[in-house]
Parts: structure tokens; C-alpha cells; sequence
């Protein structure tokens, strides 16, 4: 993983860029694709947790007693964008089981491709927990500036964001609006196209996850 810049890192370990190359391919089916979004999100969300709290406590072991480390404080919050964002969060709850899950709805306008919210509900209390915010795309930022706005706005914190896919321009932009959030990204691709998708990217996530077009 290397550090672009402040709270901006993108990965660079082999499974996921192995698993993205799978995810690019226009011939790979629904199926297979909702698979390598749910592994990417389980290999991304390890290493992005590497910073959760822990505290001592005692158990006993078949041989003695002693002390072993437990993850420390509020539950987890993941929080998909729906709908794409749905597909991250198998993964990330096999490493997290106890973890809550949280929703933002967002839908972006196909004219001026701008966001809008029509759904909020998130774990309480948000304020006490680490909230890892998931969506496979990440591409002029407008949905994703506005769930972690909405996410604050209800008292979140400690926010992580993790897309597999992002275009330079929409991580600038998460990045410029919220700064404190910490920020990783599978690959950053080239750019965004005049119809607002990531070039090369993998087309429309969530039809891709749903199988709808």
C-alpha cells in the first residue's frame, strides 16, 4: 500500500490488483464479479483496519490462563453507498461479524451527474465507532462528499472510505472536502469520461453486482 498523499493511500498488493484485472473484464458474469467485489472488500478492509483499538483481556487456554487482545470499544459502522456499496460489505463482516451496517442511499443525476440523497440510517451511537464507508466506484466524489457530510452531520467521526476503483479526480475531491477521513483506494485510474465514468474502469458497478442494466 503506498501513501499518495495525507489519509490517501491505494493498494498495491497483488491479490487485490490480481482481483481488480478480474473485475475489468467486460466477459466476467454476475456471479464471478460479486464474488472478487466481496473478496477485495475482506483484503482491503484488512488492511485498513490495521489501526483498530484493542484492550487486554484474561481467558483461559486448555494449558493456563493469561492475557490475550480483543478489539477495544463501540462496535465497527460499515456503511455502503447504495447499491454498489452493498456488494463490499459480505467481506468486510467476515473479518468484523459483530460489526454494524448502516445505509446511505444516493442516486446520481444522469444529466448534470450530480448527487442525491434519498436514505439515511446509521448504527447508533455513530459518534462512538469506527465508520468504513464502502463503494466500488469512486468517480467525480459528489456521492461520496455527500454521504460522509450526511455521516457527520449525524455525529460521525472516525470515518474510513474504501473504493475499488477511483478516478484521480473524484479522490481529489473527496480528499479536498474531507480531509480528516482517511481515504483508500484499490487503483486510481486514468480519468473520467465526458459521461462522468472511469476510464478504463469496469463499467457500472452496481449493474454489474445486480445484473441489471
Amino acid at each position: 500500500m503506498k501513501q499518495i498523499c495525507e489519509n490517501v493511500y491505494e493498494f498495491t498488493h497483488p491479490l487485490i490488483q490480481h482481483k481488480i484485472t478480474i473485475l475489468r473484464d467486460k466477459n466476467t458474469g454476475t456471479n464471478e464479479f460479486r464474488k472478487v467485489v466481496e473478496e477485495i472488500g475482506m483484503l482491503m478492509g484488512f488492511e485498513a483496519l490495521s489501526d483498530l483499538p484493542v484492550k487486554e483481556i484474561e481467558v483461559e487456554t486448555p494449558i493456563e490462563t493469561c492475557k490475550s487482545p480483543v478489539i477495544a470499544g463501540r462496535k465497527l459502522a460499515i456503511v455502503p453507498i447504495l447499491r454498489a456499496g452493498l456488494g463490499m460489505v459480505p467481506g468486510i463482516l467476515a473479518l468484523t461479524p459483530s460489526a454494524k451496517v448502516g445505509h446511505i442511499g444516493m442516486y446520481r443525476d444522469e444529466e448534470t451527474h450530480e448527487p442525491h440523497e434519498y436514505f439515511c440510517k446509521l448504527p447508533q451511537p455513530i459518534e462512538e465507532r469506527t465508520i468504513v464507508v464502502t463503494d466500488p466506484m469512486l468517480a467525480t466524489g459528489g456521492s461520496a462528499v455527500d454521504a460522509v457530510s450526511q455521516i457527520k452531520k449525524h455525529g460521525g467521526k472516525r470515518i474510513k472510505f474504501l473504493a475499488i476503483i477511483g478516478a484521480p479526480e473524484g479522490v481529489k475531491r473527496l480528499h479536498e472536502a474531507h480531509p480528516d477521513i482517511e481515504i483508500y483506494v484499490g487503483h486510481i485510474d486514468r480519468c473520467l469520461n465526458e459521461n462522468a465514468y472511469i476510464c478504463p474502469g469496469l463499467g457500472d458497478a452496481g449493474d454489474r453486482i445486480f445484473g441489471t442494466k
